[in-house]
Formats: C-alpha cells, sequence, structure tokens
C-alpha cells in the first residue's frame, strides 16, 4: 500500500460500525430509561407503593403527573379540585366523608382550565359521587396555570394505564430526571417533606412551613401573596363559558357539586379593594351565582359558598401586627391550614360539630346576593376602620409594587 493511499472501510465493516454504535447507544438509552423509570424521582407512575413515602425537595416536580396516575389507580369517589389553597387547607380524612375513597386533586399553580381538566380525568376513570371544588377570583382563567400539566395526561378512551407506561417512557429520557434519579440514589435528593400522595393528595405541612422559610420567612411571605393577589387578572368570560359546561356534565352524571371560594385572609380582599378590583370581583360572585342557581333549578345536586371576605376566621391578625411567630388559621395571607379546611367541610354537608363560627361561610343564591353583597361592602369599610394599621400595610404593599391605588 502506498504510504498516501487513503483507507475506505468496506460496506461489511461499515455495518459493523453502525451496528455497534446503535447497539451501544440503545444500551444506553435502556440504562437510563430503566433507572428513572425503577427510581421514579418526581412519582409519576406511583400509588400505594414504599416510594411514595421517601422525603423529597419542597418543590414538588410534575404533581399533576403523579396525581392524574394516582386518581386512576386509587378511583376515589369524592374527587377535590382547585388550586394550592385547597390542595394545601382541605383534609382527606375529614369524618364528613368517613368510610368513602377521598382523593385530593388540586394543584399549585392551578387555574379553573386546569382544574376542569383534572376533574374530566378523574371522572373518566372513576365512578365519582362528589366533587368539592375550591375556586378564586384571580385565578378564574381559561389559560393554563401548572405548565407541568400535560394534557396529555387525561383519561380519553382504551387502556389508560397503556397510554400513561408509553408517556412516563417518553418522560423517563429527560435530562432533568436522570440527575434527580442520581440524587435520590447519592442520598443528595434534599429530603425536607413527603409527596402529597402520602395524604390522599393534601400538601405535608413542612412543604410550606419550608417555603414560607425560603420567602424569608412568615413576614415576607405575608407581603408577597398579598401584593400576588391584588393583581389579580383574571380571562373570566371563557373561563366561565368552559366553567358552566362542565357543571353541567357532573350534573348530567348525578355528580353531588360543592363549590366553595376560597377563605383567603381578609387583608387580600383589601387588597383588592384597594388596587380597583372590587367591582369586577363582585361581577365574577354575580356570574357564579347564576350558574349555579340554573344548574340547581334543572335538578342538579349543587351548592356555592362563599368563605372568604371579612368574618372571625379571615381577619386574624397578622404576625405583622400581632407579634407572634405564626397565625393559627393560616400559613400566610393566602393559604389557609386545614383547621379552616375542616370547618368548610362541616359547613357545606351540614356536619357542623360546634367548632365553625357563625359568620364563617355563607351559601350564595339569586335571592340574597344583593342584601350580601351589601354586607360584605359594609364588612370591608368597618374592617378598614377598626384596623387601620392594617389598611396602612395593605395600601403601602399596593403604592410600592406600582398597582394602581383606589382613591
Amino acid at each position: 500500500m502506498k504510504p498516501d493511499t487513503i483507507y475506505h472501510p468496506g460496506k461489511a465493516e461499515f455495518r459493523i460500525y453502525v451496528t455497534i454504535f446503535c447497539s451501544l447507544f440503545t444500551v444506553v438509552l435502556s440504562s437510563i430509561a430503566g433507572l428513572n423509570y425503577f427510581v421514579d424521582p418526581y412519582l409519576i407512575h406511583q400509588w400505594d407503593s414504599p416510594l411514595i413515602q421517601r422525603l423529597r425537595p419542597t418543590e414538588e416536580r410534575l404533581s399533576p403527573w403523579g396525581k392524574t396516575y394516582a386518581v386512576a389507580a386509587y378511583k376515589p369517589s369524592i374527587l377535590y379540585l382547585g388550586n394550592s389553597r385547597t390542595e394545601f387547607g382541605l383534609p382527606t380524612d375529614s369524618p364528613v366523608f368517613s368510610g368513602k375513597k377521598v382523593f385530593n386533586s388540586a394543584i399549585s399553580g392551578a387555574t379553573v382550565a386546569d382544574a376542569i381538566t383534572m376533574g374530566k380525568h378523574a371522572s373518566s376513570v372513576s365512578q365519582l359521587d362528589t366533587v368539592v371544588w375550591g375556586i378564586d377570583y384571580q385565578t378564574f382563567s381559561a389559560v393554563v396555570g401548572n405548565t407541568e400539566f400535560d394534557r396529555g395526561l387525561v383519561a380519553d378512551s382504551g387502556n389508560y394505564f397503556l397510554h400513561r407506561a408509553i408517556l412516563d417512557v417518553k418522560r423517563v429520557l429527560a435530562v432533568d430526571m436522570t440527575r434527580d434519579s442520581v440524587a435520590v440514589l447519592s442520598g443528595s435528593f434534599d429530603p425536607v417533606c413527603h409527596s402529597s400522595l402520602v395524604f390522599y393528595g393534601q400538601r405535608d405541612k413542612a412543604c410550606m412551613k419550608k417555603i414560607i422559610e425560603m420567602q424569608g420567612g412568615i413576614q415576607q411571605a405575608i407581603k408577597t401573596e398579598t401584593r400576588n393577589f391584588a393583581k389579580a387578572t383574571p380571562s373570566a368570560e371563557k373561563a366561565f363559558y368552559e366553567f358552566n359546561s362542565f357543571i353541567r356534565e357532573l350534573c348530567s352524571r348525578k355528580i353531588q357539586i360543592r363549590l366553595y371560594i376560597n377563605p383567603t385572609h381578609a387583608l387580600t380582599m383589601s387588597a383588592l379593594y384597594w388596587n380597583n378590583k372590587w367591582g369586577p370581583m363582585e361581577t365574577w360572585l354575580r356570574q357564579l351565582v347564576e350558574i349555579a342557581d340554573a344548574a340547581r333549578y334543572s335538578g342538579c345536586d349543587i351548592r356555592l359558598f362563599n368563605f372568604s371576605g371579612f368574618n372571625s376566621i379571615t381577619t386574624e391578625s397578622v404576625p405583622q401586627i400581632s407579634g407572634r411567630s405564626k397565625m393559627e388559621n393560616y400559613a400566610e395571607t393566602s393559604h389557609y391550614r386545614d383547621n379552616v379546611g375542616t370547618m368548610i367541610l362541616e359547613k357545606m354537608f351540614d356536619s357542623d360539630t360546634g367548632s365553625v363560627p357563625d359568620d364563617f361561610g355563607v351559601e350564595l343564591n339569586k335571592e340574597m346576593l344583593s342584601a350580601y353583597l351589601e354586607k360584605m361592602r359594609s364588612d370591608r369599610d368597618q374592617y378598614h376602620v377598626q384596623h387601620p394599621v392594617e389598611t396602612l400595610f395593605v395600601k403601602s404593599l399596593i403604592s410600592d409594587s406600582g398597582e394602581v391605588l383606589h382613591e
């Protein structure tokens, strides 16, 4: 062979190279997929398994994946829908539902659109008896709120678990999942709190405690959550159409429905007022009542309650005023504790054990709405007069955030 002759492998040798490369590539991918699938750091396909007891980081990655799978496997008859307020505050072990299978399918950051999607999934994979749905003015939107809620996770037809297995295999090839699988095996997966699956979908209190610490403590968390509430700009028109359609769908299946407006702290309602959003909020309430009343008049077992506003629970003194390190009813001004959630369930299902204050929770309907709204305005104005320090605090928060202050 001459020194300057270029060597060209033959077809047979080339096929060998390609075969070796493809085999190695397949082995590597299979190993990664197998590692991630069986370690399952985000618990995307677990239910009633030892893995769900594993402590994990504060941020519950891919929660919609885990909850859609758990709902299909557990098949609850009582389903909770909503956002992080319902997820944190509404207990699944309430005596109200003694002996029944309850699951809290609420997810962090969820809009009405997300809740509807989760509800449609649950009604496809389980025989639902009751839906308990926590709603809010600021999240009443038709857009996707939780960006990890892949709509492909929703049951449609055929074998759901086969469908999920295909989706899960695709997901386990992700780089982030590989990184966290290694972290789990090395013991560095930041063990802070349990998955919500441990508590049938309810968020672990230890997670919320850590989140507040990460926000800079409860006083800073209160500022952040109150500001966020004041910025509420829901896209309600399309959301109401989808909401009404889903209510009708649940009614057609003879499913009992309990709608409730989450009892965020009075400071958040004050923030809406000082940011010129009280009027739109009242319009939103009127539309909710119209939908609930129309469904009830057609024979549906549906009731709508408002636990927000200014009452003995929502007006609890905040640490900035009381000097205490924590509140009894709230984690901060947005998320209520499960002792409040217990009161909500007792009120809505007429199971009051004597622990629910008379002024906490009002059932809404068209006949009483005008008088109720007038009273809520009066309660608001009285709150501002009786709590001048809190009022100044809220106004300063809105002013500092660049929002428009009510005159």
